[in-house]
């Protein structure tokens, strides 16, 4: 046998290795859209009656050309006008349209179950070669979530630190989240949609590199932790989610993995968290229906809180 077989054989052992604790999914091996499987119209109708003031946050930021964005990730937009010269009709119609380069991955945005695996499988065991196709995603693409209407939970890091800004490198693991939620008062539960406040966008815009290269956020342990009491969807008001440096240098992303592919955690990035932390909003009914652009890895989102 060539070393070269040796070395596919081995590869194919290894990556049968790495998924038998996860695969299949607590969803059943045919799943799809992991833990948007807890929501229902009773958490709908339960998060509506958290609205008390029906004031509403725009959880979302703007996606610009300059907005950092990791890679070779970028926006470009072109305004396309039809008939500025000559308008047209009685009523002189003039328009104009747009096209748009971008990747889904910048600004605000969802991160679906295809987006990181682990040794090229994705949630429920799925491999590259089962979800990727010519035309995106044939399978855990971002079109198929479900809309996300369910109660929505801020817990204040900032206010747990005693700081106005955490710092980067900072993780927040089971003990760290007990401590925050319990002294504000907040109870996680099922089918709830978790977002952390840290206070590092304030550094959008003023000092892009720092934002884009480091942060504050989850740590391992603490994202096995939420994805056990039954979250749908985690999110935070940093690029990334999780906290960078990686507590373990040599697991980069292992916060992603364990979250989309081991649990099928949906991950919210550049959530405009900032008002909520202003009004002390620790719980609201949130909402999302993202854009169903079809074979997306992630996408561009502005969730709303409605308290």
């Amino acid at each position: 046998m060539s070393r070269s077989i040796v070395l596919v054989v081995g590869l194919m052992v290894a990556s049968t290795v790495m998924a038998q604790d996860w695969v299949p999914s607590r969803f059943g091996a045919d799943d799809r859209i992991g833990a948007a499987n807890y929501l229902n119209s009773d958490l709908v109708l339960q998060a509506a009656e958290l609205i008390s003031t029906g004031e509403v946050y725009s959880l979302g930021v703007e996606t610009a050309e300059n907005s950092p964005a990791y890679g070779n990730r970028s926006y470009n937009i072109d305004i396309v006008s039809a008939n500025s010269q000559i308008p047209v009709g009685a009523d002189v119609v003039t328009s104009n349209d747009e096209r748009v380069s971008t990747s889904f991955g910048i600004g605000s945005q969802l991160d679906g179950l295809g987006h990181l695996g682990i040794g090229h499988q994705y949630y429920n065991g799925l491999t590259t070669e089962q979800i990727v196709a010519d035309d995106g995603l044939s399978q855990l693409g971002t079109h198929n979530v479900p809309p996300i209407v369910t109660r929505g939970v801020l817990i204040d890091m900032t206010e747990h630190f005693g700081v106005d800004m955490v710092s980067e490198g900072t993780a927040f693991n089971r003990a760290e989240i007990d401590a925050a939620a319990e002294s504000q008062g907040i109870e996680i539960r099922q089918g709830d949609v978790v977002l952390f406040h840290t206070g590092w966008m304030q550094l959008l815009g003023v000092d892009d590199q720092r934002f884009i290269s480091a942060q504050p956020g989850p740590g391992v342990e603490g994202a096995e932790y939420l994805a056990s009491l039954g979250v749908v969807a985690i999110g935070a008001d940093t690029p990334a989610l999780e906290v960078i440096p990686f507590e373990d240098p040599a697991r980069a992303f292992a916060v992603h993995q364990t979250l989309l592919a081991k649990q099928g955690v949906y991950i919210l990035e550049s959530m405009n968290t900032a008002e909520l932390a202003a009004d002390n909003v620790q719980e609201f009914m949130f909402v999302l229906g993202q854009p169903r652009f079809k074979g997306a890895v992630q996408v561009v989102v502005n969730p709303i809180a409605i308290r």
